[in-house]
């Protein structure tokens, strides 16, 4: 009976997802912040009655929440698995129709959380960087080593790798990055690749938002330290993969 119950669930937020106008809500919402059913109702081309009637269907189902500030009303992801679930998503969407394309903010498609870990575009210059460096080893197993120059490279960060690789979870493994169709750095190691960029200010993110914005520190940083060259602050992709400043010369501090 519970079973029956759990497909029942399933097929109603399935159906409820695959309306096209309630995608394009749902995925303009990825970025955290809250939108009213007016900017709701343009996003998805929809009239104003049509918007509401699919905000109340997703409310219902629990896929957004409804917050009320005096006469305003404003709508956001209920939580955060709404949020992962539409990620793998759009992952087998775009598998299965190459064309597609999200209908999520840029800052979000350049950088955010993913899980526990950095994702975008972002991320995933960064990974590519990793394994063509040599700081990161690809096994026969779906996941990934770091070589020894990798290992100071963590470790001038404050990473303690040794204390990561006794985790349950994963070392360190690719993660499918939606946005880009490519992966990028998950596991034990890409979550504490995530907080050292947060607590050197490399990023900052928003306390209601998965977006993360790059800093002109970060910018500087990454550039040092990964030979990842962003053109400015605001994450504008100058060229990536130049050479990276030798193990023993990375800044520390």
């Amino acid at each position: 009976m519970y079973a029956e119950h759990q497909d029942i669930g399933v097929s109603q937020v399935a159906a409820a997802i695959a309306e096209p106008a309630r995608t394009k809500m749902l995925c303009s919402l990825m970025d955290g912040h809250a939108r009213t059913s007016t900017e709701l109702a343009a996003i998805a081309e929809v009239s104003a009655s049509t918007a509401s009637a699919h905000l109340a269907k997703l409310k219902d189902l629990a896929l957004v929440r409804l917050h009320v500030q005096g006469r305003h009303r404003y709508y956001s992801l209920a939580d955060k698995r709404v949020a992962q679930a539409l990620e793998a998503l759009m992952v087998i969407g775009q598998n299965t129709a190459p064309t597609f394309k999200p209908h999520t903010p840029d800052r979000l498609q350049f950088a955010r959380t993913c899980y526990d870990h950095m994702a975008g575009t972002l991320a995933v210059l960064l990974h590519d960087r990793l394994l063509d460096a040599g700081w990161l080893l690809e096994t026969d197993e779906q996941v990934y080593r770091l070589s020894d120059s990798g290992a100071a490279l963590f470790e001038a960060l404050g990473i303690e790798v040794e204390d990561l690789s006794t985790m349950r979870r994963k070392f360190a493994c690719p993660c499918l990055d939606w946005s880009m169709r490519r992966p990028h750095l998950g596991g034990s190691l890409g979550a504490a690749l995530l907080q050292a960029a947060l607590k050197r200010k490399w990023v900052t993110q928003d306390l209601d938002s998965r977006a993360l914005a790059l800093t002109v520190v970060g910018r500087k940083e990454i550039a040092a330290r990964f030979g990842v060259v962003l053109a400015s602050e605001n994450g504008q992709i100058k060229r990536s993969q130049r050479s990276a400043a030798p193990t023993g010369s990375l800044i520390t501090g």
